[in-house]
């Protein structure tokens, strides 16, 4: 088993929920915590922690998100192109954005572009606006992301050819 180096994560709860099971002794309550992690350079993480005391499930939901660590690829602070992310009902249209637009999101989305490391994105939740589920569905998006010079890399083409869409002689 490999040994995970930790950088220095920024952690955030997006949502605290009580959950409560019925049985014959009365009442089990019992808390369902949702964290995101980032280093706010290109590292996000997602996780979700159950326990009978809410800082126990903090405590688990932030190492599960450590686990599950992303590479976002980030270009000139923005993503290099369009996407949607899914997750159940819930969609998230996430779209590049000029220099100092700034991040246009809702509560959700915003918690999770913020710890990643983005400085300006366009987003829409369309769906379902679960907490969990539109932040799955944001991780699931920033997955989609290809870097463009490893497309470059892979296409045997610039960095320059992959934005501009320019087709060489011979190929067409």
């Amino acid at each position: 088993m490999r040994e995970i180096q930790y950088e220095e994560f920024e952690e955030k709860i997006i949502e605290i929920r009580r959950t409560s099971k019925v049985t014959k002794g009365g009442k089990n309550l019992s808390f369902r915590v949702v964290a995101i992690v980032g280093n706010k350079n290109g590292k996000v993480g997602l996780g979700i922690g159950k326990a009978r005391e809410v800082p126990e499930a903090i405590r688990k939901a932030i190492a599960d998100a450590k686990k599950n660590v992303i590479e976002v690829p980030i270009i000139n602070g923005t993503i290099p192109h369009e996407v949607i992310g899914r997750q159940d009902a819930s969609k998230v249209l996430l779209r590049p954005a000029a220099p100092g637009t700034g991040i246009i999101a809702g509560g959700t989305v915003r918690a999770v572009v913020e710890l990643a490391g983005i400085q300006n994105i366009l987003t829409k939740a369309l769906g379902s606006t679960n907490p969990l589920n539109l932040a799955m569905a944001t991780i699931n998006g920033l997955k989609e992301l290809l870097d463009p010079r490893k497309v470059a890399k892979l296409r045997d083409i610039t960095v320059e050819e992959v934005y501009k869409g320019v087709r060489r002689e011979g190929n067409a």
